[in-house]
């Protein structure tokens, strides 16, 4: 990814991951969020994340801002947002790039 990038999406309520996680109050889970950023990332298979940050919960039907932006190193970083709230950020490095 040459320069900075912005993604949309959406995790709708039909997802498979939110029966258990809340029933009743479902959530989408951290791991359907950073699996977005690297898919729009474009990384596919092994991954490192030097970090990540969750600062707000997403709801089912929030639609998220996803800003990704490189880094040195190789790495990307991403950050999303749901309104103007910051709900989630870190850093993503493909496989095979070495850290810094």
């Amino acid at each position: 990814m040459s320069g900075a990038r912005t993604v949309r999406f959406t995790v709708p309520l039909s997802h498979p991951c939110l029966p258990g996680h809340f029933p009743g109050h479902p959530v989408v889970p951290g791991v359907v969020l950073l699996d977005q950023a690297m898919l729009a990332a474009g990384i596919a298979g092994a991954a490192r994340l030097p970090q990540a940050k969750f600062l707000r919960p997403v709801l089912p039907g929030e639609e998220v801002v996803l800003l990704l932006r490189p880094l040195e190193g190789g790495r990307l970083g991403f950050s999303g947002h749901v309104g103007e709230a910051l709900a989630f950020r870190g850093e993503v490095e493909p496989a095979g790039v070495e850290a810094a």
